[in-house]
């Protein structure tokens, strides 16, 4: 006999319905299927299962490729770590095609970018070299990134500007790697948005805030403008910034309907390998919410851009 004052409830009271009624969120007909040795993307796309995130990615997909087809914007903000882990030349793919209309981005991706493009690698060792206190202290990264801030602050350009113009001068064979410089050869829109103190270059003797200020003031208005397309139809897709480029975009938001401007019946996208306070409310909830539809993507960005890329270019 238990020493516990309480009785098991009894459960012969109980009542049931029949299974057939009854709503359910998952059917038979969203299930996998196998994949089959020899198979080509478009058929193993379709093997996928129509729930959670194999569903968004497809969903995601078809807004991008119906943006397009409907002449909207599709604009991408990305952070340092979508250079420095291989997929700018998935970006630039996208670029060239058609597809991605506009890029935003932070201070540290736009310096990974001109590494890869200068030098052909990007991405110090830090825990190594902090304690010499030579961590960012690359003479040309600092020299050459605030030579583009002082020539868009003298010409009223924005620092994407700059720096991708800087970048078609070099006699590099890696231009077509170079997010900033295709971007510049193309004319399509890339604005970077710094935080002073935040990248490698502002520790430079080089640096100045007046400078670096004004450039990324005139990109931030220029996004603005970019913003201000996405409305019926457009999408904005956040890769893997969680705090910078959610903010950037909240405050694009604001001034846009601040002004007057329609934003509306659009689509936003984050995708990263964590999902953070910041995306989730800035990019995924707040713009949208009433006006538009949201997307979250967990995932490795090396495996998830070029995943969903195929996925437009093969509903395209």
């Amino acid at each position: 006999m238990s020493k516990y004052d309480v009785q098991p409830i009894d459960f012969g009271e109980t009542k049931t319905y029949r299974l057939l009624d009854r709503p359910s969120k998952v059917t038979a007909a969203q299930l996998a299927k196998p994949y089959v040795k020899g198979m080509n993307f478009a058929a193993w796309l379709d093997c996928l299962p129509d729930i959670l995130a194999a569903k968004d990615l497809k969903a995601v997909a078809k807004a991008v490729v119906d943006a397009r087809q409907a002449k909207r914007a599709v604009i991408v903000g990305i952070g340092g770590h979508v250079i420095k882990c291989g997929t700018g030349p998935i970006l630039i793919d996208l670029i060239e095609r058609d597809i991605i209309t506009a890029v935003a981005m932070n201070g540290s991706a736009a310096i990974h970018d001109f590494e890869l493009c200068y030098a052909g690698f990007t991405s110090e060792d830090v825990d190594y070299s902090i304690h010499s206190g030579d961590f960012g202290m690359a003479e040309e990264t600092g020299q050459m990134f605030n030579a583009a801030a002082a020539t868009a602050a003298k010409e009223n350009i924005g620092l994407g500007e700059a720096l991708g113009a800087l970048l078609q001068q070099l006699d590099s064979t890696r231009l077509d790697q170079s997010l900033l410089a295709v971007s510049y050869k193309l004319s399509v829109p890339v604005t970077v948005h710094l935080a002073i103190g935040t990248d490698i270059v502002h520790m430079h003797r080089t640096a100045n805030g007046a400078d670096l200020g004004k450039a990324t003031h005139t990109d931030f208005r220029i996004f603005c403008s970019l913003v201000r397309e996405l409305s019926d139809g457009g999408v904005y897709l956040n890769i893997g910034s969680a705090v910078l480029m959610p903010e950037v975009f909240l405050k694009a938001v604001t001034v846009v309907r601040n002004l007057g401007f329609p934003l509306r019946n659009f689509v936003t996208v984050n995708l990263d390998f964590i999902q953070h306070y910041r995306p989730m409310t800035n990019v995924v909830r707040r713009p949208v919410a009433g006006v538009g539809r949201g997307y979250a993507i967990t995932g490795h960005h090396e495996l998830l851009i070029p995943l969903l890329a195929a996925t437009i270019i093969e509903l395209s």
